[in-house]
């Protein structure tokens, strides 16, 4: 018997007036699964996502997680869901007047109810799950390099240990040098969990390293899947276009002349 995939869509569409962003999208993630969507600004990623949190309702088409419709939950259920989820966001979105800890704490504290003292140490484990240190702690996100307050995203992410991750473009601002350091720790933390696994990227080297499988979206459509080895040898020009960041191919970006 085939194993239900941890997250599964069909056909779902998503128009915001005239514009239409996801134009039928078919995909699924096998349970414990890194999979890494790779496509051009504007081309639905992070609407996809939003829809599969529930932060945007789809217009049609049918997203399930573990098998289960999520299209059509009450308050309550919708709830109960999110509780599977963990979000590292892009540029950090830390809370610029909470001290690191209950940055990481946050959704333990206000959504598990979880005293504040147990919370705190919480924080401090997953700070250091990520390479950082205590003292760490009781700094104000403003103190924090670009690259550790990417760490300390990652570490919120994972503190109610999520059965399933979404990062979203988690190198963007980052040197290179600092962008692997965050994608070795994403590739480790996600291990430890057990976790399911989807990205969002423009980065290349970040999809390589973190993913198990890569699919491309382009105009609402997943246009291609395959294995992440499989990349460079697609035998999709789209894809191939994107990977190698050539201007001439079948994307054409619009250019408003001045």
């Amino acid at each position: 018997m085939t194993e239900t995939p941890k997250i599964a869509l069909a056909g779902v569409h998503k128009s915001f007036g005239p514009k239409t962003v996801l134009n039928g999208i078919d995909l699924e993630v096998a349970r414990g699964e890194s999979l890494v969507i790779i496509g051009g600004s504007g081309t639905g990623k992070s609407v996809m996502l939003k829809c599969i949190l529930g932060l945007l309702h789809p217009d049609s088409g049918s997203i399930r997680v573990d098998g289960r419709e999520t299209t059509r939950l009450n308050s309550r259920d919708r709830e109960r869901l999110l509780h599977k989820f963990g979000m590292l966001f892009q540029g950090a979105a830390l809370f610029d007047s909470l001290p690191v800890w209950e940055n990481v704490a946050f959704g333990l504290i206000q959504g598990e109810h979880m005293p504040r003292p147990r919370a705190r140490d919480i924080a401090v484990a997953k700070l250091g799950a990520v390479g950082l240190g205590p003292e760490v702690a009781n700094l104000s996100p403003a103190e924090l390099s670009g690259g550790m307050q990417k760490r300390v995203a990652l570490a919120r992410a994972i503190a109610d240990e999520p059965e399933i991750i979404f990062f979203d473009e988690p190198t963007t601002g980052l040197d290179p040098i600092m962008a692997d350091v965050i994608n070795e720790l994403i590739v480790q933390c996600v291990k430890d969990l057990g976790a399911t696994a989807v990205t969002i990227t423009h980065d290349m080297a970040s999809a390589r390293k973190i993913a198990d499988r890569i699919a491309m979206i382009y105009q609402g459509r997943i246009i291609w899947t395959g294995h992440a080895s499989d990349i460079d040898d697609s035998g999709n020009p789209y894809v191939d276009q994107f990977v190698h960041g050539r201007a001439d191919g079948p994307i054409r970006m619009q250019i408003r002349a001045l």
